[in-house]
């Protein structure tokens, strides 16, 4: 099966008829197309799903929620936010803790009340997170042991009312508020009555980019709903074509979430997308290849969708042969390029199963491309074709002018999901955002069939495993080091993670620092995740272009070359 294929269904899935029928609404004052078929607002597309009754809805190691448990825990959370903590339509609401039930609890609680959500990145550190926590004025924190731990004396000072949630990982500090007190509590449990609109804000997400700090990317109900309609279209066009449309399965569909909820393609494509097809999430608290493949066999997974690295360590798996992993119909990849060989190898050894891509940003909410099945196998090194119905693509010169197929420039992108700026940012809103297209900062190319290839970044950023990071961000942390006068940091190969961090520094006085030393430097300040993997202290000025700006391009060649990667 093409993609080609499911445009004629997918016609009469979005038409007047169908059940998501395309239609004009008010987006900001300009009438847009939209998908129709889904509520208008997160909190009433929650209440969709409690027809699923007593299917498992979240399932974490020997915890097991259905659907029905899990809204009323949604429904008396909320009304504790709005009548013991004041959280009002509008309010910011931050969320920063690994992946757990309570995680995705506590963001259809806030978002319910016509909230914001505000999702942190867990694998912050303490000034990182105090950062997006006071950019986003944030009024009410949820928080597990370690980012509790994090912030410290930032919490102290700040006065911001927590809601900690035990995971295991650390104790939290004696006093403070747990989520299990407010949800034992005598409230009614309801679903609050908040008016709230299609256009209103939901989700702030935090986006590293080249400015060095995160900008958080704001999205309203209408955008979150829109990707989540998006893909159901897509859902629902394959279902017809394989003739299983309206007839329920033996065995319940499941997704492993091994991603971050902090991403949108954790939120989002599978767990929000999860909800309104009846899937069960099982989540795992980190990525363990065989942990993995014991939870896909036990739990009868059939999604699996991961950043390159994971589906790469499923298929090499040392005892593959042992486990029935036939259950699996979908191995999808996001967040980065997956090498075309490996989705040839996939399909040899999931033979059940039909690789798949997607391509996305936080800017758009993950929605962009997608590619499966026939088209993936012979083209695997395309990204796929804009997800219709309402997804555009388009590639464009430096002036912002359309360029015709085949020609490589920016690749920009349109849909009712892209969001409506950053967070307090007007100036690199209009950067990044015009007229309902984004500017990705990737360079690419559509075929002449209309498949995308990506080719190159603009941004100077590095795509480590999924996580994006800043180039900017690390240099500024390694220019605070006293004995550090130039430093350029930049994107090393890596079989495993696409990318690891590397950098080269010039030190006053020809001074060659220890590399361990300047790798930890600045450590409170910087994830792990950021630091650098392979540093090169040099004593002469580092190498400069045309313009006199650092040739990141020699120094990644040279270090590729030296440590032989």
């Amino acid at each position: 099966m093409s993609y080609q294929h499911l445009e004629g269904v997918i016609a009469g899935v979005t038409g007047p008829e169908g059940p998501f029928p395309v239609r004009e609404m008010d987006v900001g004052g300009v009438s847009r197309k939209v998908i129709g078929g889904l509520p208008e607002n997160l909190r009433d597309f929650y209440a969709v799903t409690a027809g699923y009754g007593d299917k498992d809805c979240l399932v974490e190691q020997d915890r097991r929620l259905s659907y029905t448990e899990v809204l009323r825990l949604v429904a008396a959370l909320s009304t504790v936010l709005a009548n013991r903590y004041g959280i009002e339509k509008g309010d910011r609401v931050t969320i920063a803790m690994r992946n757990c039930p309570e995680w995705c609890i506590s963001f259809m609680a806030i978002t319910s009340l016509g909230a914001i959500a505000v999702p942190m990145n867990s694998w912050w550190q303490g000034e990182e997170l105090a950062y997006a926590m006071q950019d986003s004025g944030a009024k009410l924190a949820f928080l597990d042991g370690p980012r509790h731990a994090r912030l410290g004396a930032w919490l102290a000072e700040s006065g911001l009312p927590v809601i900690g949630v035990d995971t295991g990982d650390r104790p939290l500090p004696q006093g403070t508020t747990r989520i299990e007190q407010l949800l034992d509590s005598d409230e009614p449990g309801t679903f609050p009555d908040t008016e709230i609109d299609a256009n209103d804000p939901a989700i702030i997400l935090y986006t590293s980019g080249t400015t060095g700090l995160p900008k958080g990317v704001m999205s309203t109900q209408l955008n979150v709903l829109s990707a989540i309609s998006t893909w159901l279209v897509l859902v629902s066009a394959i279902s017809v074509l394989e003739g299983t449309a309206g007839k329920e399965s033996e065995n319940q569909l499941g997704v492993l979430l091994a991603l971050p909820l902090f991403h949108v393609t954790g939120l989002h494509s599978m767990f929000l997308l999860s909800l309104v097809i009846g899937r069960k999430v099982v989540m795992m608290r980190k990525w363990d290849v065989d942990e993995a493949v014991e939870l896909i066999q036990a739990e009868r997974i059939t999604h699996f969708n991961g950043v390159p690295t994971m589906s790469l360590e499923l298929m090499n798996h040392p005892r593959l042969g042992e486990y029935d992993l036939s259950c699996l119909m979908d191995i999808s990849s996001g967040g980065a390029a997956r090498p075309a060989e490996h989705v040839l190898t996939l399909a040899e050894r999931f033979p059940a199963a039909s690789p798949s891509a997607g391509y996305g940003l936080t800017e758009t909410n993950a929605v962009g491309c997608v590619i499966g099945q026939e088209d993936y196998m012979q083209r695997p090194g395309s990204v796929g074709r804009p997800t219709a119905p309402l997804t555009e693509v388009k590639i464009v010169d430096s002036d912002g002018h359309a360029l015709p197929q085949g020609a490589t420039g920016e690749i920009w992108i349109r849909s009712p999901a892209v969001p409506t700026g950053y967070w307090n940012l007007p100036d690199a809103t209009a950067e990044t955002f015009t007229d309902g297209w984004c500017h990705t900062g990737d360079v690419g190319y559509l075929d002449t069939d209309g498949f995308l290839y990506i080719v190159d970044r603009l941004k100077d950023i590095i795509i480590r495993g999924g996580e994006n990071i800043s180039c900017l961000e690390v240099e500024e942390a390694l220019y605070a080091h006293p004995n550090v006068e130039e430093v350029a940091v930049f994107g090393l190969p890596d079989e495993r993670l696409g990318e690891i961090v590397g950098a080269a520094v010039m030190t006053g006085d020809g001074e060659q620092l220890p590399v361990a030393q300047l790798r930890e430097f600045r450590a409170d300040r910087l994830a792990a995740f950021k630091r650098p993997v392979h540093l090169w202290c040099h004593a002469e000025q580092l190498p400069r272009i045309a313009s006199g700006k650092r040739d990141k391009k020699k120094l990644r060649g040279e270090l590729t070359a030296k440590l032989n990667l």
